[in-house]
């Protein structure tokens, strides 16, 4: 039987709940936007401008109001007042009293001005420290509840699947079990600070025809279930999420925001899920204008509530007028408005807004404190790539000064170039080019004054990111000439719709840097002067030119926009002051025509000779190098374990290098033989660890055999016998130390209680 999904009502929820009438029912499961219009901050946000005044609009009450803070620039503590005022009206100036939830973007820290700006989810993933990402939560939940918000629409869950797809910056890795690990402490972290997460975009948005944003998906019941659902899953069992949004795609023909299959049945009836689900903005009257499965609003809106969208963001176009129009008629049970309702309900009364104290006062708040920017200065250290390097860094190896830095390219001097799609900045200022950014954030051309400042250092930006205007190029050309060493900082703007190279709406055709970049870079490699690349970007592209080409710059750092304090994380790289740690948590493509691509492929999704193409990736995922040197032996692994149990795996990491650093230490599994193929490699767990010189580490890893789980040919969740290649690499596609495991014993289906996570054990000791 399927579970309802509401839990057991208190007797306030009852009271509230039978008191209402059909207007209240409905204002309770819908948002206001009080600052919508003008700007594009959501997809078709123009067409869809509502005309309903905001005093009408909640006669009734309201459930939620929409980005008070993070849809145009005002100031935190004004808007702090009005909404404590607000919130008082709405209990002393409504029928039944019941204040508004408040909701905000926060997956690059709270999207308000003046608040801190955190590196982006794809940075998270190649730090591979879901601890870290966890202080990182707590302390914009922090931030979120000084001032009076209660949900944040984070994080973003949807597993990597084509990097040309603009909302790749918003992912935390291609690997489930990595979306999954980190994901669920960011969840953690933002809740306890009694903020509900939302989890984004349930199902299967990631995985859209040509990584076009919005496009039909084609996944298997298979992969859904198998890759693109985990994370979801270990965030509502393991990190007890409260809310969850629905994904705009459609799957195989079927809109998940009107499909129970995946809003009730699985969501609530399997998993056990009982708070709340949101719509994604727009996305129940898309379900008319876009999928054409209703006929009008009304018609989306029983689709909706009855497939399981609760709430109607992030306005009541649908869920308003047109539903009371056919309940009223008799079209639409009023059923399905109660159960949604009650789920509200039981949602408010848990974070308070029921109390009959309720009320919510503005007091001094720092958006951008030293704790933030400790955390967000850790984070991005911890997430920059070292993809390439023939010995030029660090730099501080060669010389006490760096001598004439020549600092080119068209993000060398940009602080937006270092901030994510769903930074404010990039968000919203874009549209008040007039208004200041409201925090600090040094441009990676201010770092290195800082970094460097008994050095001569010249700014050339050489080319535009996006245009084909290639007249400043001789400039840069003519400034690395002149340098010992040129560092050319290239890569993406983050945007919308059609606003900057990358970010929702920002699809590429091509994996090639934009605009010409390229040639830039060559033009630079070119002169003879030791060349750094470094990429700001958003995406993993197509760089094997700049990798082993012929005229490939000496060294490369892969920065995935690591947020306000991401310029010194760099020129610190840079110089050695810091130590390189970040890994690939994507794939480095080969090419656009090599995508979907994935390292967790079966045989036939790899190179063979049967076809002309090559698909394997220029770098594989987990690649990261360092300026010590690890060596990981002696790799343990139980003989034997019973299908369903678990096992213990060791291996002992050594620093054998000059230099203390961090290894992410990764175990891999191949199943040999199995029902349905499985992958070449699969990441079964992971361990951040520091290291000094010298010393030795034996990293345990406890795995539940449900990690080696996959769905058979009857789509059970299962673990077979038979025997597990396991390994331990510097990536997915190095096996320094191996061992092998024989699972026995009958076809084991996984169980909802079984263990889902690897757990760690690190001992250390220093070699004499």
């Amino acid at each position: 039987m399927v579970h309802s999904g509401i839990p057991e009502p208190s007797e306030k929820v009852r009271s509230l709940h039978a008191r209402m009438t059909l207007e209240e029912k409905l204002a309770q499961l819908v948002g206001f936007w009080v600052d919508q219009g003008g700007e594009v901050v959501a997809p078709m946000a123009d067409e869809m401008a509502t005309s309903n005044k905001y005093e009408e609009a909640t006669r009734h009450g309201l459930g939620h109001l929409t980005r008070v803070y993070g849809t145009r620039p005002v100031d935190p503590r004004e808007r702090a007042e009005w909404l404590s005022a607000e919130q008082q009206r709405l209990r002393t100036q409504t029928r039944l009293g019941i204040p508004a939830l408040v909701h905000e973007e926060c997956l690059t820290g709270l999207a308000a001005w003046k608040a801190a700006t955190f590196p982006t989810p794809l940075a998270w993933g190649a730090a591979f420290d879901p601890e870290l990402v966890r202080e990182m939560g707590a302390v914009i939940g922090r931030s979120m509840r000084q001032l009076g918000i209660h949900q944040g629409l984070a994080p973003v869950l949807d597993v990597i699947r084509d990097p040309r797809w603009g909302r790749v910056d918003e992912c935390i890795s291609e690997d489930p079990y990595v979306v999954g690990t980190i994901g669920t402490e960011y969840v953690r972290g933002l809740q306890s600070e009694g903020i509900d997460a939302t989890l984004k975009h349930f199902v299967g948005y990631s995985a859209s025809q040509s990584g076009r944003n919005h496009a039909p998906v084609h996944a298997g019941p298979r992969e859904i279930a198998d890759v693109l659902l985990p994370p979801f899953e270990m965030a509502i069992r393991d990190g007890g999420a409260h809310s969850v949004m629905n994904s705009y795609s459609e799957i195989d023909g079927v809109p998940v925001a009107a499909d129970d299959t995946y809003l009730e049945r699985l969501l609530r009836g399997e998993w056990g899920f009982d708070g709340v689900v949101v719509s994604d903005y727009f996305s129940v009257a898309f379900l008319q204008l876009m999928h054409g499965v209703a006929a009008d609003r009304g018609e989306a809106a029983e689709l909706a509530l009855a497939a399981g969208v609760d709430v109607e963001l992030p306005t009541g176009d649908a869920y308003l007028e047109p539903l009371a129009a056919r309940i009223r008629a008799g079209l639409t049970d009023e059923a399905i408005v109660d159960r949604a309702v009650l789920r509200v309900l039981a949602q408010k009364e848990r974070i308070g807004l029921l109390d009959d104290d309720f009320s919510f006062t503005a007091g001094d708040v720092d958006l951008d404190s030293a704790e933030h920017r400790d955390i967000a200065r850790r984070l991005a250290e911890q997430s920059v790539v070292l993809l390439t390097n023939d010995g030029t860094l660090p730099l501080a190896a060669h010389a006490e000064t760096t001598g004439r830095i020549a600092l080119i390219g068209p993000n060398a001097d940009s602080a937006e170039a270092l901030m994510g799609c769903y930074s404010f900045a990039n968000h919203v200022l874009a549209h008040h080019p007039d208004v200041p950014l409201g925090f600090d954030i040094p441009t990676v051309a201010d770092a290195a004054r800082a970094e460097w400042p008994l050095d001569e250092l010249t700014v050339v930006a050489g080319c535009g990111v996006e245009d084909d205007d290639t007249s400043r190029i001789e400039d840069a050309v003519s400034a690395a000439r002149a340098a010992d060493i040129a560092i050319v900082v290239a890569g993406d703007r983050a945007g919308l719709f059609g606003r900057g190279t990358v970010g929702e709406g920002n699809d590429a055709e091509t994996l090639e840097l934009p605009g010409v970049q390229r040639e830039l870079v060559e033009r630079v490699v070119a002169t003879g002067t030791p060349v750094v690349l470094v990429l700001l970007t958003g995406r993993p592209y197509a760089i094997d030119w700049a990798i082993r080409g012929e005229h490939a710059p000496n060294a490369v750092l892969q920065a995935f926009f690591p947020g306000e304090e991401g310029s010194a994380a760099i020129t610190g790289i840079l110089s050695g002051r810091v130590v390189p740690s970040g890994r690939l948590p994507v794939s480095l493509p080969r090419s656009a025509g090599a995508q979907p691509y994935s390292y967790l492929h079966p045989r036939l999704g790899g190179d063979s000779d049967v076809t002309a193409t090559e698909s394997e990736p220029v770098l594989p995922f987990g690649h990261g190098l360092s300026y010590t040197r690890f060596e990981r032996t002696e790799l343990t692994v139980d003989e034997r374990v019973a299908a369903g149990a678990s096992f213990t795996a060791r291996v002992t990491v050594h620093n054998v290098g000059e230099n203390a650093g961090s290894d992410v230490v990764q175990l891999y599994a191949h199943d040999e033989v199995a029902s349905v193929t499985r992958p070449v490699a699969q990441l079964l767990g992971y361990a951040r660890i520091d290291l000094q010189p010298g010393e030795r580490a034996e990293v345990t890893f406890r795995v539940p055999t449900s990690r080696l789980a996959f769905s058979d040919r009857s789509m059970r969740k299962v673990v077979e016998p038979g025997g597990i290649q396991l390994w331990v690499g510097p990536s997915c596609a190095e096996r320094e130390t191996e061992a092998r495991l024989m699972i026995e014993g009958d076809v084991h289906a996984v169980r909802p209680t079984d263990e889902r996570l690897v757990k760690i054990e690190v001992s250390r000791s220093v070699a004499v």
